[in-house]
């Protein structure tokens, strides 16, 4: 508790995906589409074919090679064990079907509060946006509370408007962190910059928020505080690229991409064992 009858707010380990302790829900839960990412359709509350008995995913060592790459860079950001040890208390969907349907309109609500508790907690881990603190951390309080609900009252969230009023307070700490990095900050917010050729390219600081980086070439550029929130990484290369205090990177961003032993990362994440040694 942080205040007398205050409700701690959680901290990044309770955020982080735990699937012994989530009963399969992203491979039961949410649709996928034949594509690149999956090798079949999937209709959103079907258990995907590969799912076993016991919740764990028949074929995890594998995914790549057998075509489920999306779920290889799918995090639930601990949205799975919350659905099913709290909101639902332990119950599972086999047993239990009369959850089911509940459990699977609750999860996609959950997993996008999470997410938002995760930047929520990422911004307040930025000493440079102190002065929005506060207000970041009011927040975090708020939407922690909603995912504290009975699944009626979560699946009734109005998610565009809680996120909305988030990433205004996002964006501000963005903006003080950024303000302390020299030069004139590039902004391609929301920029196409699919395949495009930035290979050594002065990225620091840069605001990314939502940019199209697939299979950009990014090798060996400075993206040193840059805001990456929201930025599609797929396929893009990392390749001996300056990452260091990337604002809002998360590490399923990483997975998608491509890099090597030279790529530098914040502290807290981990470079994706299938990344290759650096290029000579």
């Amino acid at each position: 508790m942080t205040r007398t009858g205050v409700r701690a707010v959680p901290d990044k380990s309770a955020l982080k995906a735990d699937c012994g302790a989530c009963f399969g829900l992203c491979c039961v839960a949410l649709p996928f589409a034949k594509s690149a990412d999956f090798a079949v359709d999937k209709q959103a509350g079907r258990p995907c074919g590969n799912l076993l008995a016991d919740f764990r995913c028949g074929i995890h060592t594998d995914l790549r090679e057998r075509g489920f790459q999306g779920c290889t860079v799918f995090d639930c950001l601990g949205a799975g064990q919350k659905v099913s040890q709290e909101t639902f208390g332990g119950r599972d969907w086999r047993r239990n079907p009369e959850v089911s349907g509940p459990m699977f309109r609750v999860f996609p609500v959950m997993r996008q509060l999470h997410e938002l508790l995760w930047y929520l907690a990422e911004a307040l881990e930025m000493p440079a946006a102190a002065s929005v603190h506060p207000e970041i951390r009011g927040a975090l309080d708020e939407t922690d509370a909603l995912t504290r609900g009975g699944p009626a009252e979560i699946t009734a969230v109005d998610v565009p408007a809680v996120r909305e009023k988030v990433n205004a307070l996002l964006l501000r700490a963005s903006e003080e962190a950024r303000r302390k990095v020299p030069g004139r900050k590039r902004n391609h917010r929301g920029a196409d910059l699919i395949g495009t050729r930035l290979k050594g390219a002065d990225l620091r600081g840069a605001n990314l928020r939502g940019a199209y980086l697939i299979a950009a070439d990014l090798r060996k550029a400075d993206l040193r505080d840059a805001d990456l929130i929201g930025a599609d990484l797929r396929d893009a290369d990392l390749s001996g690229a300056d990452l260091t205090g990337a604002l809002f990177l998360t590490q399923a961003q990483l997975d998608s991409a491509r890099g090597d032993a030279a790529t530098r990362l914040p502290e807290a994440l981990a470079a994706p064992a299938r990344w290759t040694p650096p290029s000579a």
